[in-house]
């Protein structure tokens, strides 16, 4: 997401189970990327309060992008390893990741075509 706040020039930007901070002022001026961040409901990784003002700037800041919550999704969700590791806060959701990464296909096919 820092990359395309920049203006790089990206079509899209996915992020599963991402650290989320808000764009800096003027980013959406120099921004063309949509986004599409997917995001376990339950992630203690990020705190709701980053997971506000994330949404907020980008409100406000009127960029294109999805957000996807999958409930009982916390962080790492799509890795079958993360239980392995002995982080409270990280699990393997079957669920979320399949369904995230179906998300993800639909929306690379959105920004790109087939």
């Amino acid at each position: 997401m820092a990359l395309a706040y920049t203006g790089a020039p990206l079509a899209g930007v996915v992020t599963f189970h991402g650290a989320l901070f808000p764009p800096p002022a003027g980013a959406s001026e120099k921004t063309k990327a949509k986004f599409l961040i997917l995001h376990g409901a339950l992630d203690p990784l990020v705190a709701k309060d980053a997971v506000d003002a994330f949404l907020k700037g980008m409100d406000e800041a009127k960029f294109d992008f999805q957000f996807v919550e999958y409930s009982g999704a916390v962080h790492a969700f799509t890795n079958p390893d993360a239980g392995k590791f002995g982080v409270k806060g990280l699990g393997y959701n079957a669920e979320a990741a399949s369904r995230s990464w179906i998300q993800m296909q639909q929306f690379f096919h959105e920004i790109f075509g087939s």
